[in-house]
């Protein structure tokens, strides 16, 4: 499935791995962020941070009429605010979504899988 965008010049086909790559860039960019977790963790057999090679199992993209709605998987660092920390995952999702691919996200979900201690 591809997000589909007409314009005067043709059209564009953006894959979901690629929209997956963008948003799972930018929620691991955010502190307070552990890494990308599997939206089925125990289908997969996945309980461990997900590689930037398989951000595309933590993020699910939905294109609706008014834009694309976005589910974000992640686990948090232990001890931050996670409340803050899903609200600056959703304002950098959208901000990266429309600067780098033009594409205006309706929503952005964040589910917290888990939560693991950050160690320094």
């Amino acid at each position: 499935m591809a997000v589909k965008i007409q314009n005067q010049l043709g059209n564009i086909d953006i894959s979901n791995d690629v929209i997956a790559t963008v948003v799972g860039g930018a929620a691991t960019e955010i502190f307070g962020i552990f890494g990308m977790a599997s939206k089925n963790q125990i289908r997969d057999n996945l309980n461990e941070i997900l590689k930037r090679d398989n951000y595309s199992k933590g993020v699910v993209v939905r294109q609706e009429d008014d834009g694309i709605a976005i589910d974000v998987y992640i686990i948090a660092g232990y001890g931050t605010k996670i409340s803050e920390v899903c609200r600056n995952v959703q304002d950098k999702v959208k901000y990266n979504l429309q600067s780098m691919l033009g594409l205006k996200a309706r929503s952005v979900n964040v589910f917290v899988q888990g939560v693991k201690v950050i160690e320094d």
